[in-house]
This record gives C-alpha cells, sequence and structure tokens, in this order.
C-alpha cells in the first residue's frame, strides 16, 4: 500500500551520492526507489526497469520528483554500478524489516547459490556466489553476503551473521555452516543453532554415528530420548521422516568434543523414508543444537533449512529467470537492481519475497506486463 512505498522513500533518503554535485540530471533517491519497484514488479534487467518507469510515471510522481522524468537504462546502470552494497543492504534491510515485523522466534535458514549468468569467460571471472538468510515462515530475505574471491562460504557466513537480528531466533545451517567459530557468532548474538553434521566433521560425524546405531539397544545403557515422526502424501510420494534427540551428552564429553561447541545442549537424528512407486529410498541425517531435546522442534527447524531452496532459490530462478541475468560489471552484479533478485547485497527479492509464495509483487506497486 502507500505507506509500504513512502516507507520506501524514506528509508533511503539518506543514501550517500556517489556522484559529482550539481552535474546530475536524475535525484539519486528517484534512481533507486524506481529501480527497486520495478525488480519487485518483476523486471529482470536496466532496459525492462526504465520501462517500466516509463509505463508508471505518474503512480512514481506520487512519491518521487523526477524532475527530468524517467531516467534511461545507461543512466540506472552507471549509478549501480558506483553504489555501495553494504549501504544498500542496510537501508533496504531496515525496510523489509519494517515491512515484514520481528523475526523474534523464527527460524533464520543460511545457504548458498551461485548466479551462473554473472560468470564470464572473455574477463576470467567467476559466476557470483551469495550466501542469503532467509525467514523461511515469513518468505523474507533478511541479508546476503557475496563470497569474496578466493573465499569460500564459511567465510561469508561469518561476515553476514553480525548483520543480523539473532535475538531470539533460531539459525540453522547445512554442514558446511557446522563450525565453531559460526556457532559461536549465533550464540553471542542471542540466537540457538541447529547445524547438520557431516564428514567435514568427521570426528564429530563418526561419534554421531556410532552413538546412535547404539542408542538403547541391548548391552547399553539406557539413555532418555525425545522422538517424534511426521508423515508426508503427495505428488506420488509417502515419506516419513523420525526424529530422536537426545540432551545426554556426557559421552561427548568423554571424547572431548562438547565443550568445543558453544552451548551445545542436544544432539539428534533424523531418518528419513521415501517411497516413490513401489522403490524406497532411506536417508539418515545427525544434527547437533543448542536447543533442547524437543524432537518435534528439531525436525522443524531442519525441514524449514531444506525448504529453502523451493521458498528462496526456486523463485528467483523460476519467477525472476535469475541465473540468466548477465550483469557483471562493477557493483552493478552485487546490488544489482539489475533485474537479477538476489544478486543484491542488499536483498532486492527481499521486499518481493514478502508476497512469494504466490509470486506476487508487494501490495501497493502497479505491474502490467512489461512487454505488453
Amino acid at each position: 500500500m502507500r505507506m509500504e512505498v513512502a516507507a520506501l522513500v524514506e528509508a533511503f533518503a539518506d543514501l550517500p551520492d556517489p556522484r559529482v554535485i550539481g552535474r546530475c540530471d536524475h535525484d539519486l533517491l528517484d534512481i533507486v526507489v524506481l529501480a527497486l519497484c520495478a525488480v519487485m514488479s518483476g523486471a529482470e534487467g536496466w532496459d525492462d526497469i526504465e520501462d517500466w518507469g516509463v509505463e508508471r510515471q505518474a503512480w512514481l510522481r506520487q512519491y518521487l520528483k523526477l524532475r527530468n522524468g524517467i531516467p534511461g537504462h545507461d543512466t540506472i546502470r552507471r549509478v549501480f554500478e558506483t553504489l555501495s552494497p553494504a549501504a544498500l543492504e542496510s537501508r533496504f534491510v531496515e525496510w523489509a524489516q519494517g515491512v515484514c515485523g520481528a523475526v523474534d522466534g523464527r527460524v533464520i535458514a543460511i545457504d548458498g547459490k551461485a548466479l551462473r549468468g554473472s560468470r564470464s569467460v572473455a574477463r576470467g571471472t567467476g559466476a557470483l556466489h551469495l550466501v542469503s538468510a532467509y525467514a523461511a515462515e515469513m518468505g523474507l530475505t533478511l541479508g546476503q553476503q557475496p563470497c569474496e574471491e578466493k573465499s569460500n562460504e564459511i567465510e561469508a557466513i561469518k561476515d553476514l551473521l553480525p548483520a543480523l537480528a539473532l535475538e531470539g531466533a533460531v539459525v540453522t545451517i547445512d554442514a558446511i555452516g557446522c563450525q565453531t567459530a559460526i556457532a559461536g557468532q549465533i550464540i553471542e548474538g542471542g540466537g540457538d543453532y541447529v547445524l547438520a553434521v557431516k564428514d567435514n566433521q568427521p570426528t564429530l560425524a563418526t561419534a554421531l554415528r556410532e552413538f546412535f546405531a547404539c542408542l538403547n539397544q541391548p548391552g547399553y545403557p539406557l539413555r532418555p530420548c525425545d522422538t517424534h515422526e511426521t508423515v508426508d502424501k503427495g505428488h506420488g510420494r509417502f515419506e516419513t521422516r523420525r526424529c530422536t534427540a537426545v540432551d545426554d551428552l556426557a559421552w561427548l564429553d568423554a571424547i572431548e568434543l562438547r565443550a568445543r561447541w558453544p552451548n551445545l545442549r542436544s544432539v539428534a537424528c533424523i531418518e528419513s523414508q521415501r517411497e516413490t512407486h513401489g522403490q524406497v529410498q532411506t536417508e539418515t541425517r545427525y544434527v547437533i543444537s543448542s536447543l533442547p531435546a524437543d524432537a518435534q522442534r528439531i525436525l522443524y527447524v531442519a525441514r524449514t533449512r531444506w525448504a529453502i531452496e523451493n521458498g528462496l532459490h526456486w523463485c528467483p530462478d523460476v519467477t525472476f529467470n535469475e541465473d540468466a541475468s548477465q550483469i557483471r560489471l562493477r557493483n552493478a552484479a552485487s546490488p544489482s537492481c539489475a533485474g537479477s533478485p538476489s544478486t543484491c547485497s542488499a536483498p532486492i527479492p527481499a521486499a518481493h519475497s514478502a508476497c512469494q509464495r504466490s509470486a506476487r509483487p508487494l501490495p501497493g506497486i502497479p505491474t502490467t506486463s512489461l512487454r505488453s
């Protein structure tokens, strides 16, 4: 509605302008808000942003000066090549959280994704790789961090966490994020964690496999545990998931592992069995957590992390055609109002993702076909 768009204008009103004062035909605020609204409405590049603005100039004038009309696509591109991704991110996240509310008690899933279209063989540059923090229950991207050249997702996650409001939230990450330093950052920020454990932590992974294989078996001590089971049926599949959570971690003390993980309170084993057209597949996953041994809660958080593929990665690829975007010059590949919704270090899709489940733009922003 009008309030959300007015709040967007207010959020970017103090964005630093890197251009020469007195030699600009268009106000920076006009360009940024135009680009954001266009991308949230489905624009896929600089030309689309200009076309969208021309069609909706009367609507935009309710909020913007537009003293020289709609800027051309080259002007928009040049501006975004010079803008600071960090400055965009901080303002966009503030606005998006204001629109969608606090994340206290919510699950924040963190995962990485490569934007394949940003790769350039001619320039010898690889694809831009982004790590995203996603409040899955709200359909909201909270922040993104690009992986620096010659770096990896682990370092990007460490850089992203300080920018998130973690108080009261539960952070879940796949195995690459199962690092003691990352767990420590989450606890210091006031949150809890559920981290997948695989062979990148070989000692811990082996210990968990052996522990759950022997749990309450004949000849072994009886340990209290909490279990929860779900059954799903749909799309020709019948899937059963069973989570077993344990908070008796004295055995981890014996092998000097527990003290390494800040505030570690429970471990869990999640067994999945999927039957499709008579074929049965089984999979076993292990997680560690700072939550109590509540199997229902831990299973819910783990499933929320798996849902990031459909909730975040699938929407930009299919709805916004993200991987086809070849915008890659200077900062434009990062703050991409260039039509790639999750390429922005300040996640441009986040505003759209508030309505992402139905692939609709934010209320109050008019949409008609860009190519009609």
